[in-house]
């Protein structure tokens, strides 16, 4: 049977960003169909009836439409486990992978995405100077909390010798951090890992710079 596999996402979502490394990583091939959140497609009718949210990515898998990056990841773990698993089996391993993928996700990332931004301009009136300062902010605190997380972790990644769910969110949120000029300086271990999982393929295909919608260089 074809396998028919088509991301809909934006070549600067962090949440995108994480679901192409998991299909990369994986193994799995896919299309993409670019959704512009900078023109605001994700609120066109046509997208909002596959995704009512108005968020990047959703994965149609086969028929299947799913939404959520982290949900996303974990159907592509369950559905194809002859793949390389992004969570470990072990029950406390996976949970604690799953601490460190959500901490970013669910914690720091929310708070910095690009709706939030455009809020703080736009609704609240905050200036440039002091939106940027909220990015840092929230991305600091998260960050050292990872750091101190981190620091006991054996192995190049951030959960031992192999790739997890954890890797595939740290790196697009250290890109966001450099896009918003964030001090790494204070994050050693994680920027660390990120050097290392940067220059595997799965990572260094899934770069915003090497998507179809990003804007030449």
């Amino acid at each position: 049977m074809t396998e028919s596999r088509t991301l809909y996402g934006y070549f600067r979502s962090s949440a995108a960003y994480r679901v192409r490394i998991a299909l990369n990583h994986k193994g799995l091939d896919y299309t993409q169909a670019p959704v512009s959140l900078v023109k605001g497609e994700q609120q066109a009718p046509d997208y909002l009836a596959l995704n009512p949210q108005g968020l990047v990515p959703a994965l149609s898998d086969n028929g299947v439409l799913l939404t959520q990056s982290l949900a996303i990841c974990e159907y592509l773990d369950e559905a194809y486990p002859d793949t390389p698993r992004l969570l470990p089996a072990e029950p406390v391993a996976r949970a604690r992978v799953r601490a460190i993928a959500q901490a970013i996700a669910c914690e720091i990332h929310p708070l910095n995405n690009l709706r939030v931004l455009n809020y703080l301009k736009q609704e609240l009136g905050v200036d440039e100077e002091a939106r940027n300062g909220w990015y840092r902010h929230w991305v600091e605190l998260g960050f050292a909390a990872l750091e101190r997380t981190l620091a006991n972790s054996a192995g190049p990644y951030c959960f031992g010798e192999t790739v997890t769910l954890a890797d595939v969110c740290l790196v697009p949120q250290l890109f966001n951090a450099r896009r918003f000029s964030v001090d790494l300086t204070p994050y050693p271990r994680l920027v660390a890992v990120g050097e290392v999982l940067e220059r595997l393929p799965a990572f260094a295909a899934a770069h915003p710079s090497r998507q179809p919608d990003a804007p030449p260089a």
